[in-house]
């Protein structure tokens, strides 16, 4: 009895000590949640450089604002409790407004990010903006290959297409067709030239031959005497190194002009769902084309064509949803780097894999380079469609690491500097 009360009168006094010490240390805290994000402003800042009012204003413009904040709405729309921001401007195809504006973003208003970016020649001007100020760029509409080869940058990533991607695949399905003899009808700036340059590289490494080339200008509405020149070739496919409207433009006048009755081939190198919508099931049937997004693929895919058409009008084009998985990863990585330094968000989008509605198990190289799966696709007869916007058959899904340039062959001095 006597040690039974010892034992008790002990683990009293042991309850009061503690009790004692707990009061001076202070109250007890619950564990502190996962801290916030470092943001330099308080807040992530997305801006959308695109063409609100030209040739690819339909392709990217307003449907690449649409998809950014479908985005940062599907992500929650706060970053550890602060805001996520989305502006946007037209940089009306011309280098120096599109510089002049990203100057502004990067120096005055606090963007941390900016994307889409359609006309290569702009896309390269503000990547050097980009790299200079240690500020992100993620370009989606933008094509050429440079921007992951000569000019890449360690704050600059290509999302979803290039030159090299388009032509490797489509020049190499159709010299296997047996339409090995090509004349190419280019843009007259940077995306054209770079699209003609790796076109006929394909080509030729497939065993074909190009037997002529014409450059048109930018926002070319006759496109008939570069029509002529390629007829007059005898070329077995003319090929438009073009996009937008001036590819709409040339494959109408084509069509007028009855080359393909009269027995050649057309490819456009890039075209989207909406400039085949535009030109009518009549007119595109039998394209052969490469994209990196078709609507149709999957559930996930539709799902999100049918929300994103639900507040544009139209199907996503492959640009728009190529700024909708660059979002997502980008806002990911600074939620899981702590921190909207373009570095080590860049580094974090290397190390996590990119997988969403738009790519599957895709992956960030060393060069910018974001490699996924290209698609194939051939627009469909008008017994093969159902409806109006089930315009492409998929030929062949050719994986990312065949569908893009090898990483050694790029010449990005990136690459060279760590020795890969």
């Amino acid at each position: 009895m006597f040690q039974r009360h010892r034992r008790t009168r002990t683990i009293v006094r042991g309850l009061l000590a503690s009790f004692a010490a707990l009061a001076v240390a202070g109250p007890v805290r619950a564990a502190a949640p996962p801290s916030a994000p470092q943001l330099s402003d308080g807040k992530v800042k997305i801006a959308i450089l695109t063409d609100m009012s030209s040739v690819y204003a339909d392709s990217t413009g307003r449907g690449s604002v649409i998809a950014a904040e479908m985005a940062v709405k599907d992500f929650g729309g706060t970053l550890g409790g602060q805001p996520i921001e989305v502006v946007s401007a037209d940089h009306q195809n011309k280098p120096d407004i599109g510089s002049n504006i990203a100057r502004q973003w990067y120096d005055r208003e606090g963007v941390d990010v900016i994307l889409d970016v359609p006309t290569s020649s702009v896309a390269l001007a503000v990547q050097q903006i980009a790299r200079e100020k240690g500020k992100m760029l993620i370009v989606s509409g933008g094509g050429t290959s440079d921007l992951t080869g000569p000019a890449c940058s360690p704050t600059g990533l290509h999302w979803t297409y290039d030159t090299y991607a388009l032509s490797h695949v489509s020049g190499h399905a159709a010299v296997k067709q047996g339409l090995d003899t090509w004349a190419f009808i280019t843009a007259d700036y940077a995306f054209g030239h770079a699209l003609e340059r790796d076109g006929a590289a394909e080509v030729k490494r497939s065993g074909g031959k190009v037997l002529s080339t014409v450059r048109a200008p930018f926002a070319t509405a006759d496109f008939s005497s570069f029509l002529i020149q390629a007829q007059g070739s005898g070329a077995k496919l003319i090929a438009f190194a073009n996009a937008g409207g001036d590819t709409v433009n040339a494959i109408k006048q084509a069509h007028e002009f009855g080359i393909v009755q009269g027995g050649q081939k057309l490819l456009a190198l890039l075209i989207n769902i909406d400039d085949v919508h535009s030109l009518g099931i009549e007119v595109a049937q039998g394209l052969l084309l490469t994209t990196a997004f078709y609507w149709d693929r999957d559930d996930a895919t539709r799902a999100f064509a049918k929300r994103f058409k639900e507040i544009y009008g139209l199907i996503p084009t492959m640009h728009q949803a190529g700024v909708y998985s660059a979002v997502g990863h980008y806002l990911k990585a600074v939620q899981a780097a702590g921190t909207d330094d373009a570095l080590k968000v860049v580094a974090k989008m290397r190390e996590m894999p990119v997988e969403d509605m738009f790519a599957h198990g895709g992956r960030v190289r060393e060069d910018g380079r974001m490699v996924h799966d290209m698609y194939l696709m051939q627009v469909k007869t008008p017994k093969e469609s159902t409806g109006e916007w089930d315009l492409y058959k998929l030929i062949a899904t050719v994986p990312g690491d065949e569908a893009f340039r090898p990483l050694a062959e790029g010449n990005c001095p990136l690459v060279k500097a760590t020795g890969n």
